[in-house]
């Protein structure tokens, strides 16, 4: 729960990094990626939320997301059931909003979210995390 009114869930497959390049190897730069393993990554709110000053609907979304060395793309599709990227389509975006990649502060094996009370969250893997903020409207 997010500032105390909005329920968030995201369910998503875990890989594991288990040696391999990840960032611009296993997960290319500049492609639509699923954002875990297996299924899409489902992203799913209450009520209607700002994520990074955007409005997204109350709903349940896929995650996607584009990676990139300096910009990561977050992209939230109207299609939920999907298997993975393949038949991703992008005329069924509700969202699509820019976020800054950090240095992580410790190595995450398994890719994980992190969701504080605040509505902080933050997709670690590697040695990256990805944050964006999502805020009650």
């Amino acid at each position: 729960i997010i500032a105390g009114s909005v329920n968030l869930e995201i369910k998503y497959g875990s890989p594991s990094v288990k040696g391999r390049k990840i960032w611009g190897d296993l997960v290319p730069y500049g492609e639509v990626w699923r954002t875990g393993a297996y299924e899409a990554t489902t992203f799913e709110v209450s009520r209607d939320v700002l994520v990074n000053g955007m409005r997204l609907p109350k709903g349940k979304y896929a995650l996607f997301t584009i990676p990139a060395e300096k910009s990561w793309t977050l992209v939230f599709n109207k299609e939920s059931n999907q298997w993975g990227a393949y038949n991703y389509k992008e005329s069924m975006d509700a969202l699509r909003v820019n976020t800054t990649p950090k240095k992580a502060k410790a190595f995450s094996e398994r890719l994980e979210f992190v969701i504080t009370p605040k509505g902080k969250v933050f997709l670690n893997w590697e040695n990256l995390t990805i944050p964006f903020v999502v805020k009650p409207l």
